[in-house]
């Protein structure tokens, strides 16, 4: 097992993902940073904007017309996370959990969601 694993998001082979689960440390690819903080500054410059985008600035779904005012959006994307922090059964092992977070990071870091960098770094820091 390598003792630390450099995720590249698209390219990370199977053995990498392996030792991931079995404990091995992570590092993201450098590559990733620029698209992830251009990302994140698309989102920025939504929420300057003011415009309605749905799930950055308006509820979800049915409540998707509804707009969620600036000094409000932090506590609606801590919402979204409590929404979605629910399990049903036995905890996953910790195996499991290691490359699910894993798995995540490497989504995130493509440079398509306008995660801020701060968010993998916190992921990355669980880990």
């Amino acid at each position: 097992m390598s003792e630390c694993v450099t995720l590249f998001p698209g390219a990370t082979p199977l053995a990498a993902w392996r030792d991931i689960a079995r404990g091995a440390g992570i590092t993201l690819d450098p590559g990733c940073e620029a698209g992830i903080a251009a990302s994140a500054l698309s989102v920025a410059a939504i929420i300057d904007k003011g415009e309605p985008v749905y799930g950055i600035n308006t509820g979800f779904g049915k409540l998707a017309g509804i707009r969620i005012e600036a000094a409000d959006l932090a506590t609606l994307q801590r919402n979204i996370v409590l929404s979605h922090a629910a399990g049903v059964g036995d905890p996953v092992n910790r195996n499991i959990a290691r490359l699910t977070m894993a798995l995540k990071v490497a989504s995130l870091a493509r440079g398509a969601s306008g995660v801020r960098p701060e968010t993998i770094a916190l992921l990355l820091a669980m880990l």
